[in-house]
């Protein structure tokens, strides 16, 4: 089937609209093809079309869908190619983000995304910055409170290499970057749950610790080769450690990890990740164990 999503997102002086199968690339390029859509409007694992076509392919077949549905159904076809792999559209996507999270602040999101970006980080980066923000969307159905949104984009916006003391300086940022541009409580909700990374612990009553925590931790519950890649970046951001006294350290992480529980506090989070998060750590701990002694 296809399916289409309302106008919405703005470029060119209009609204697109996104046009997704869920089934193959060669029934969404067929339809496209027969209702006159360019092959430049291809985006990868979608077709960007304007405003002024929706009814026209709405009345040839395309379904629609509310945007965020429209993401479920791409995703559940295994066909989405998540936009931290597409290269140069991880910045602009993340600056879209950033401005429909925190309307007229672009600068504020321009500096965060600066920073996610300094040359000294691989794993903790803005590549894992957009995976923990789309894992928000899964975790709360594209709809996170505000403030587990912000804690999102500050809880690594300071990074040294220095647990604990960066989510701390992390929290200060966030709290004096968003004094009077959002109320109160809510900076003091996103500072405090940016200083919840520290233990990924949040209390039974906390629903918005609990998404975070998930969200930042959904990469322990990835596929082999994004699990690997996770290993591999981590290393590379504590590159100045010797690699004995870095086994050693990331050992003693990866024990923590698994004695947390549970690792995951959302149903939702459990169900994707836990299972998976349980065999990478355990298959990394082993693995590490061939280097660590005492």
């Amino acid at each position: 089937m296809i399916y289409i999503d309302p106008p919405f997102w703005p470029a060119h002086g209009t609204v697109f609209s996104h046009l997704v199968s869920d089934a193959s690339i060669d029934e969404l390029h067929a339809f496209a093809d027969a209702a006159g859509i360019t092959r430049r409007a291809f985006d990868l694992d979608h077709y960007d079309v304007p405003e002024r076509r929706y009814r026209d392919l709405v009345a040839a077949g395309a379904i629609p869908v509310p945007g965020k549905d429209l993401v479920r159904i791409l995703a559940a076809s295994g066909l989405r190619v998540k936009a931290r792999h597409r290269g140069g559209s991880l910045q602009t996507g993340l600056q879209y983000r950033w401005d429909t999270l925190l309307p007229g602040t672009e600068d504020l999101g321009a500096a965060l995304i600066g920073r996610w970006n300094e040359p000294h980080r691989h794993y903790h980066s803005a590549t894992h910055l957009l995976a923990v923000l789309e894992a928000l969307d899964v975790l709360a159905d594209g709809a996170p409170p505000r403030a587990v949104g912000l804690a999102a984009w500050f809880h690594d916006a300071v990074y040294n290499g220095v647990p604990g003391a960066d989510e701390e300086a992390s929290a200060a940022l966030a709290e004096t970057s968003l004094a009077g541009l959002v109320p109160a409580a809510e900076v003091a909700e996103a500072a405090r749950l940016v200083r919840l990374t520290v233990t990924h612990a949040p209390a039974g009553t906390d629903d918005g610790g609990a998404l975070l925590c998930d969200a930042d931790l959904a990469i322990l519950g990835g596929q082999t080769p994004d699990y690997a890649r996770y290993v591999e970046g981590v290393r590379a951001d504590y590159a100045h450690i010797p690699a004995a006294d870095f086994a050693r350290g990331r050992a003693a992480v990866v024990r923590q990890l698994l004695t947390l529980d549970p690792l995951f506090h959302t149903a939702r989070g459990a169900e994707l990740w836990a299972a998976a998060a349980q065999r990478n750590l355990r298959q990394e701990l082993a693995r590490l164990g061939q280097n660590v002694t005492g």
